[in-house]
């Protein structure tokens, strides 16, 4: 029976189960046994796609960036005034977010107690790092509010947008789409911080 189940896993499939303990439990609170169990297979089978837990939470962080900074990369991103590509920026990190909500609420619980969190916990920075470059670039372009705190505005623009991890749950009843919270917070920042004058 185990043989069969273990025939169907895929590292895929493993690592969704893998994050689904890993947000439930906490990252240091999940044994290999807790993965077992919730995964229907042995050990021995999970140590047959990867090497540790450790490996697990790499490979689930690394999904969650690679989303985020992919962003990064895209056309909207890259050309433009600097407050269009933020509004681009901003809309495309909110779809990611829900897209792959279950792995970017990983990463944004992640403490710092292993190497792996501590390198999730330097590259979030850098993503933040960029985004703040695109809100200094358009305060410099005259977009922003001559008033606003560049500093303040991205811990809040960042504060909204990592919430969604705390409230958002798809296909239940009422749940906005991916879409409609995506405008919604770029309406919401932006009305606060485009320059009108």
């Amino acid at each position: 029976m185990t043989m069969a189940k273990r025939d169907t896993y895929t590292p895929d499939s493993l690592l969704a189960v893998a994050v689904e303990v890993f947000n439930e439990r906490g990252y240091d609170g999940t044994s290999m046994e807790h993965l077992s169990k919730a995964a229907g297979i042995s050990k021995s089978s999970i140590y047959h796609h990867v090497r540790s837990k450790e490996e697990l939470l790499r490979r689930a962080i690394s999904r969650a960036l690679d989303g985020l900074f992919g962003v990064l990369q895209e056309p909207g991103a890259t050309q433009g005034r600097a407050i269009e590509r933020l509004e681009y920026v901003t809309r495309r990190e909110v779809e990611v977010l829900i897209a792959e909500l279950p792995y970017v609420t990983l990463l944004l619980r992640v403490r710092g107690n292993t190497d792996t969190e501590r390198w999730a916990m330097e590259r979030r920075r850098d993503f933040d790092n960029e985004v703040a470059e695109l809100l200094k670039a358009a305060a410099a372009e005259g977009d922003l509010r001559p008033d606003a705190d560049i500093r303040l505005a991205t811990r809040l623009l960042f504060g909204m947008i990592n919430s969604i991890v705390e409230w958002y749950r798809p296909g239940r009843g009422g749940s906005a789409s991916a879409e409609e919270v995506a405008d919604a917070v770029v309406r919401t920042a932006f009305a606060g911080l485009r320059n009108e004058g």
